[in-house]
This record gives structure tokens, sequence and C-alpha cells, in this order.
């Protein structure tokens, strides 16, 4: 007897398999588009290069010369792309010119660079562009090894001191402050990751890692080594805990001669990883302070950016820092750099250009502009209308439209994003409503929502006057009203969410496909691994659509500049970027790769093409009593034939059918499956025989593409054992 298989919209993870009779249970890689299951599209590298460190935003815009461009801020440089290339474009803090600089060793890949008084470097890992060189004596380093090079700092041995690590070892007789060099520090922007440390804060919590705590693997580290050795050990303590790149290890013994042994991998819910020759070791109980730390556990703050346009002005802050702009219309623009932006706040958490009234919005800001001790993370500041770098442009006057509002509900400030008719304000704990109403108070503040705040900074968007995000407790939206999403995947998310590096979930909106997505880590993860995503087009309040994958994005932009979304994912085993104005030597906060989507079926990433697999699996269907049959699962069923049935089908899709005769079982596949099914096949034949069977269509090679049509099954009853 033939039988349609019948299944709702979405994926429905609130269930169990065997209660998920004519439901979707779980799938990777699959939308839902007019109810009905698809791989999604394919993606392709865009520029030649990957770009430095861990990407946090994407913002595209038009000049009004009619040029795209996109602006990228990872954590360590803020680029702009435009025409297939990337451009640095990131602010310099501070330039200073030397003499007598250089100091090599026979045999070592360290330089140290010392200057006549305090560099004010302050952190590990921080980015320096070196230019200018004039000659070493006693080394086989040359100009090209520095003229227009960045590198991370290695170490910092003191104030006025610090270390680079060149990609070869110095074969000379070795240089003693010899050579001149000028030094351009990059504004620091932060770590790479936000992980879970106990005791002393770290980086940007109020001081920096102290350089005679630190020193460099001297050959490489598997993931599984239980021991490591380093150029010295003698400043670390007998036992305790290092930090490479972004693991935590902790060892029981040091023999003080530069081996660290009885070491446990991917301590701190950090993630195990294998490390290069020369990565830095940084005594992870070693800090270097300005103020008293408090003690307990605290969180690393990742460097995060929010990026706007006022114009033809890109405007750039960093969490917890500065605000820049760069002038996308200036004379060779693409060759000059942001700047800090003159007479506005110097702490702010993130800032955003309203619409169509043009103020420039500092939210959890600054109480007095310039001193960033008085930052405060539930203030805000916003700018008089059409002006942003005037000496009164920050100042309330009865002459100007600047103000200031202080909101109540909330510890601080998490986001805010800009939507159709009003300004959406987050706190930890409370949504606000932010709108231009004109002269006397340029703005009102409306609270809207309570136990609703967001989880991280750019894990909210808005589509056609609706406002999506995520919560620590769940997904909401607002639509003049505050409402909770049902959510039929929301145990699945929430049970294995690690909320620890929280500013790494970020949300997207695909609008070809009417998607809103969010991007999160699991409990086993410190960064972005998995998705989310929710139908808004398709959805309705009996069958909400959602889908659920392990696509992993660390910023996302969506099409309406260029066409088609863009997005970044983050590479953590990757310390390389190819071309010069991307690399920075020495750098060991990973990659990031620029990628367009919803483009052909595959991958493709540096020219090669790779395979986008992808899965959907139904839950346990069984005989019952519409059948005619007593009972609902009481007789076993045979299956002879299934008919497949795609709507569109590119290349071969597999189909499987999974079997068990009772709920708690492992399913297995049928004795002959799975099956390979083109798109000339007529039927499969099978000798398929359980209580419960299960559906999975799937695809596991390149230029594969499958849309599900009404599959059919031939069966019989067979027997109740």
């Amino acid at each position: 007897m033939l039988q349609k298989l019948r299944f709702a919209p979405g994926i429905n993870k609130q269930i169990s398999s065997s209660s998920g009779e004519g439901q979707w249970t779980d799938c990777d890689n699959v939308r839902f588009r007019y109810g009905i299951p698809e791989k999604i599209g394919g993606w392709t590298q865009l520029g030649d290069t990957k770009i430095t460190g861990r990407n946090t935003a994407i913002h595209h815009f038009v000049t009004t010369g009619g040029i795209k461009y996109a602006a990228l801020g990872t954590n360590r440089v803020l680029y702009v792309y435009s025409g297939g290339v990337f451009y640095d474009v990131h602010p310099i803090k501070s330039t200073t010119t030397l003499t007598s600089a250089f100091t090599t060793t026979n045999g070592s890949s360290t330089v140290t660079i010392t200057f006549a008084s305090a560099h004010n470097i302050e952190n590990v890992g921080d980015v320096i562009l070196l230019d200018n060189f004039s000659s070493i004596t006693n080394s086989n380093f040359v100009s090209t090894d520095f003229e227009d090079k960045k590198f991370a700092v290695t170490t910092i041995p003191s104030d006025t001191t610090i270390t680079i690590t060149m990609p070869s070892n110095e074969s000379g007789s070795g240089a003693t402050t010899s050579g001149g060099i000028r030094v351009q520090y990059y504004y620091p922007v932060g770590l790479a990751l936000e992980t879970a440390a106990t005791g002393w804060g770290l980086g940007q919590w109020g001081g920096r890692l102290s350089g005679q705590f630190t020193s460099t693997l001297s050959s490489s580290l598997t993931d599984s080594a239980t021991s490591l050795t380093m150029a010295s050990s003698s400043s670390f303590s007998s036992s305790g805990t290092v930090l490479i790149g972004t693991e935590l290890i902790t060892y029981t013994a040091n023999n003080d001669s530069g081996t660290l042994s009885g070491l446990t991998r991917g301590a701190q819910g950090t993630t195990a990883a294998a490390h290069d020759s020369a990565a830095t070791v940084t005594d992870a109980a070693s800090f270097a302070a300005w103020n008293s730390a408090p003690s307990g556990d605290v969180v690393t703050a990742p460097g995060i950016w929010s990026l706007d346009n006022f114009g033809n002005l890109l405007i750039a802050t960093i969490n917890g820092g500065e605000t820049f702009s760069w002038n996308s219309e200036a004379t060779a623009a693409n060759s000059t750099r942001a700047t800090i932006l003159a007479n506005a706040p110097t702490a702010t958490a993130t800032t955003l250009v309203s619409a169509p009234d043009r103020h420039l919005i500092f939210f959890g800001t600054e109480t007095t502009i310039g001193t960033k001790s008085t930052k405060d993370p539930m203030f805000i500041r916003f700018s008089d209308q059409e002006s942003i770098n005037a000496t009164t442009s920050y100042t309330p006057s009865s002459t100007n439209t600047a103000g200031t509002q202080r909101l109540a509900d909330g510890s601080r400030i998490v986001g805010a994003i800009r939507g159709r008719d009003a300004i959406y304000v987050w706190t930890d704990t409370a949504l606000f409503i932010m709108r231009f109403v004109g002269p006397p108070f340029t703005f009102s503040f409306q609270q809207v929502g309570t136990n609703c705040g967001l989880i991280g900074q750019n894990a909210a968007v808005e589509v056609d006057g609706t406002a999506y995000w995520m919560s620590e407790n769940g997904f909401f939206r607002y639509t003049g009203k505050l409402e909770s999403l049902p959510c039929l995947v929301e145990d699945h998310v929430f049970d294995d969410l690690n909320t620890t590096p929280r500013q790494h979930i970020n949300a997207a909106l695909n609008n070809l496909f009417g998607e809103v997505m969010w991007f999160y880590p699991n409990a086993g993860s410190n960064t972005v691994n998995r998705m989310v995503s929710y139908n808004y087009l398709d959805s309705t309040a009996a069958r909400p659509i959602w889908s659920i994958g392990t696509l992993d994005r660390t910023a996302w932009s969506d099409s309406a500049i260029f066409g088609k979304p863009h997005a970044t994912d983050y590479d953590d085993s990757s310390n390389v970027s190819s071309t010069s104005t991307t690399y920075v030597q020495g750098n060991q906060d990973g990659c990031s790769v620029y990628y367009q989507h919803e483009t052909g079926l595959n991958q493709v990433l540096s020219g090669q093409t790779t395979a986008i697999t992808a899965n959907i699996k139904s839950g346990d269907f069984d005989i019952g009593q519409r059948e005619g049959l007593q009972g609902d699962g009481d007789t076993m069923m045979r299956i002879s034939r299934v008919l497949p049935d795609f709507l569109s089908q590119t290349g071969n899709a597999i189909v499987q059918l999974d079997l068990r005769d009772f709920p708690n079982d492992t399913a297995a596949s049928s004795s002959l499956g799975p099956f390979t099914v083109s798109p000339a096949t007529q039927k499969i034949d099978t000798r398929a025989r359980a209580r419960f069977i299960a559906l999975k269509v799937s695809n596991d090679s390149t230029n594969q593409f499958w849309r599900l049509g009404t599959f059919r099954i031939d069966y019989n009853s067979d027997g109740r054992r």
C-alpha cells in the first residue's frame, strides 16, 4: 500500500523522535522555503586573502560617488573592502622614531626593539607597523624584512622594550641596539575570544600582561602533548596556568630551564589546540595592573567594533574605547587611515547614527567627555544634529540638539540598533525605545520590556518594523508590543549554550529567504560553532518555523548593498594571511575569511571547492489507527519500496531509512541502505522492517542540491514482533 509522507515545516527539538510523527526533528545546512526543506546556498571567498584576527562587525555602505564599501573590524585591525581588495585603515595611536633600536641573537627569531622612553604599548599581541628602516650591523636582517611590515608584539620585557618574532632566525653574529626604525602603534582593540578565567582580570580590564611573565615555544606543540618547552620558564611559578593563543593550560611542574610538564589541556572551558613554534606563552596568573584587580571569577572581554556611516564618513567604535572616523571620499581614500573623532567621548560601549535626523549616539559612555574613568555603562550621549566633530557637538545647550540620558533598568547597555521608526536600546535586563521628537528634548525614551535583556552586543536585528533578539532566557520580538518568540528548538539551543562568550553571539538577517539567524557557541566551544534560524515570512502562530545547524559566522551583513549577504568565518588554527595589506607577522589570534553567501552550491575557499554537506531527518512514523489497525505502533511495518520525490535536484542525494523497534533503541539504517538517488531514480527497493521508521535525506559531495517534494512508501503490516 502506497502512503504519502507528510511533514510540518520547521524543526521540532522539543519532542522525542518517537513522538515526532509528521515532523522534522533534526537537520544541518537546511532551510525551509514556503514550508519545504532544501539545502542552503553556497558561499565563495571574497578578496585575495584572509584578514588578521577575529572579525566582529561588517558594515556595508555606498559613497555619494557611488563606490561600494564593506567595513570589517577584527580584534586587531580595521579594514575596508572594495573592488575585491582589502585596505588597512586602522587608526594609529602613537608614532615613535627610534635609533639604536634593534637587538638580535644568532640562531634566534626574536628581535628586541628598544625605545628611548616609555613605549606605552599595552598588551602582548598588539599590532605595530614598522617603516623608515636603517641598516643593522652584525645582522642578516635587511630593509625588506621590516619596511612597511606589521608585527604582533611577542613580549613586553619592560616599559622601554618589546620583542617581535621574525619568520626566520638571525644568521649574523647578532646586533646590539643597532639600526633605526619608525614604530607606529595601532590602537589596541582586544582579545580574540571571550573566556572565563579565575583570579586577576586580564588585558582590557584595567591593566596589561606583564612582559617578564611571557616566553615563546621552542618547538611546536600538539593538541595532546603533556609537556612543553619554551625559551625560558624561570619567571613562571612551580605550578600554575599558562595561556597560549586562546587555550589555557595547567601544569604541575617547572624545571626552571624552559620545560613545563604535567599539562592539562583545554583548562577552564577553553579548547585544546596545536600551537606553532615561537607562539607566545603567558603566565595566566601574572598581571600588572594600574589599580587593584578584583579577585574571583572574571571574563576576559573580547575586542568588538560597532560600525556605521555618517554620510561618507565611516564611524568605528571600539567597545569600551575610542570612536574613529574614516573619510571614504578623501583623495586616495584607501591609502588613508581612520583618525580619532575630535571632541567625542573616548570610552563607549557602542555607537550608531540616527536616521533621518542624523545624530551620532554614544551608548554606555562617559559623563565627562575625555575622562574615561567617568564611563557609565547606562549613560547615553548624542551629538548636535548634523554635527559630530565640532567643539560643541556633544555639549548640550539652548542653541543645539545635543543631549544626554541615563537609563534606569539594568546594570549596563548591551547593544542598540536602528529600526524603521525608532532606535532599540537593550540593557542586560530591559528594552527601551528611543525616538526623535525634536526640540527641546530631541529624543524620547520609553521602557517597553522587562526581563528581556540582550545577551550580546550584536544579538539583535530589525526587519520590516519588527525587532528580533536573543536573550539569556529565550528569543523575543517587538512589534509594538513585547512578545516571547515561540521556539520549537529552545531547549536544544539554551540547554547547550556557552554563555561565557556571549559577546560572540551575533544575529543575522537574510531577507532573500525571510530568515533571522543567530550564531552562537555551544557548551563545548568558546567560539561560535552553531546556528539557529527563524523564518519570519512563513511562520504562523500555530507553527513557527525554526531550523538549526553548524554554520559558524562571526559577523553578517544583508544583501541590500552588494546583492548577496556577506559574512565572516573565524579560523583560529590559521594565523597567516597571504598579502602585505592584511599580514601581521607573529599573529597568534587566527584569521577571518570573508564570504559572499547564496552563490553556487559549494564552499569556495582559496580557489579550492569543497562540499557543503546537508541533511534532514524526520521523526518516527508507524502503523497507527488511521491505517485501520488497533493500536498506534502496535504492529511492525515492512517497507518494500520508496518513491523519492524532489521538487529540484542537482547531482545525487542520499536517502536513508532509520529503523527502531522500540523508542529507546538506537536507530540503524535498513540493511540495503543508505541509497544513492539521482534525478533519474524512479524507486528504491528496500527490505526495511521495524515498528518505527524515520526518513533521512542528505548529500555529501560537491555540486549537489535538493529540495524535497512528497515521498511515498509502499508498506504492509508485518506482525507484532
